[in-house]
């Protein structure tokens, strides 16, 4: 059994959703593993994960425009003030979503559906530098005598 760590820096642009599969699966296919289980968590509570639809921009949209509406960026409405009208929003929308994934990796990459992608979501309004950790378990049985991990 392998294990592998390593981190993503990802500059956000502002409120949105930013896809990262790319440098996931890059990072992914330089560990050697062909099955196993990827955790992916984000060390900020003002941002986080998702995995979402990758095909139309619209998606995408939508989602920011539904969480602009479910918790508004309106200071009267929290106590929590000092970083700004868009900060407790942003940890409510954090809370909302997903801090870490869990991907399954088989033959070398994510199991993630036709349509999937994974998303950093920003939910500050300025851009933000984002580090992403990757944890990788699991084994290459090219490399292993027998299938219960005998080497």
């Amino acid at each position: 059994m392998k294990q592998a760590q390593g981190t993503l820096t990802v500059e956000t642009p502002g409120q949105g959703l930013l896809e990262v599969t790319g440098e996931v699966t890059q990072w992914l296919r330089q560990q050697s593993v062909s099955t196993g289980l990827l955790t992916i968590y984000i060390r900020h509570t003002s941002a986080s994960l998702v995995i979402q639809e990758n095909a139309d921009p619209s998606v995408m949209r939508d989602m920011q425009g539904f969480f602009k509406k479910l918790v508004p960026e309106d200071l009267s409405l929290y106590s929590h003030t000092t970083e700004g009208s868009d900060d407790m929003p942003a940890h409510i929308k954090g809370a909302l979503t997903e801090t870490s994934l869990g991907i399954p990796v088989s033959g070398g990459e994510m199991v993630l559906g036709t349509w999937q992608g994974i998303f950093l979501f920003e939910h500050r309004t300025r851009p933000h530098r984002r580090e992403l950790v990757l944890h990788l378990i699991g084994d290459n049985p090219k490399h292993n005598v027998d299938e219960w991990g005998g080497e």
